[in-house]
């Protein structure tokens, strides 16, 4: 019969310090959000998912490590912790940045705004745990073992967001060929790496024929009229997510390259 153990390791250490004060701080968050009683509009379902998902896979993180009952799992542990705080702590820097710029209002007097602006700096901490938990997991030069925690791996999350957050500020593109264009590359892009993510965490890399953990994927003013739901400000947010997602394409391409083709001396 197995017996089950505990590895307090999994609590004392850096990364598990760092997952408790992440377990906490989106606690806090979602939980003095909820406290004011307003519920209203996409943005703040978004944000209260990302903390309500954070904390539940976090914490079950922390028991499953505690319990040592990962190794049952079947999937590459280290790989799933690591696209997933890197995962969390893009999700929780979107929130910190759209709470706040959404439904805090100045002047900050009142009870309901002083829990909200709790609720953001709380929001703040939990990102600097979960970027501090990317650190501490990022694998060190030349070790491959962990591909997702790789700066390849890790940049293939963020370009996995960036992705996402491009398909939600896109409304309307029929008609427009050129953006049309652009919908195709950027689903194309988000297939291939999104594969490229599943395939590694599920161990199903070694099934497919090719090497696919290899696989290198490459104005004027707003209107006078325009409010916050703006189509200019939508199509601003693309452009500038566009702008940042060839960067990561392009540093991904650098750091790949290196990894397939320069080898460390032995």
């Amino acid at each position: 019969m197995a017996v089950a153990t505990v590895n307090l390791r999994a609590l004392t250490s850096w990364v598990g310090i760092a997952r408790l004060f992440a377990v906490v701080l989106s606690c806090l968050s979602f939980s003095l959000v909820a406290s004011t009683g307003h519920f209203r509009g996409p943005y703040w379902t978004w944000c209260m998912f990302t903390w309500c998902f954070c904390f539940i896979v976090t914490l079950l993180v922390l028991l499953l490590e505690l319990l040592e009952l990962y190794p049952l799992l079947p999937l590459s542990w280290d790989d799933f912790t690591s696209a997933f705080s890197m995962l969390a702590a893009l999700m929780v820097f979107t929130s910190s940045v759209i709470f706040p710029a959404t439904f805090i209002k100045s002047p900050c007097s009142s009870n309901l705004c002083a829990r909200q602006a709790v609720a953001t700096t709380a929001s703040c901490l939990c990102f600097l745990a979960y970027a501090a938990e990317v650190s501490l997991t990022r694998a060190k030069p030349g070790d491959i073992s962990s591909f997702l925690s790789t700066v390849p791996g890790l940049l293939k999350v963020f370009e996995a967001y960036v992705a996402c957050l491009i398909f939600s500020l896109l409304d309307e593109y029929t008609g427009e060929p050129g953006l049309m264009w652009c919908v195709a590359v950027y689903s194309i892009c988000f297939i291939f790496t999104l594969l490229i993510i599943i395939f590694t965490i599920g161990r199903c890399l070694t099934y497919i024929p090719c090497p696919l953990e290899k696989m290198l994927l490459p104005g004027t003013g707003p209107p006078r009229s325009c409010g916050s739901d703006c189509t200019w400000n939508k199509h601003l947010g693309v452009t500038f997510l566009t702008i940042f997602n060839l960067i990561a394409y392009l540093v991904d391409l650098v750091y790949s390259s290196r990894m397939v083709f320069v080898r460390a001396p032995p």
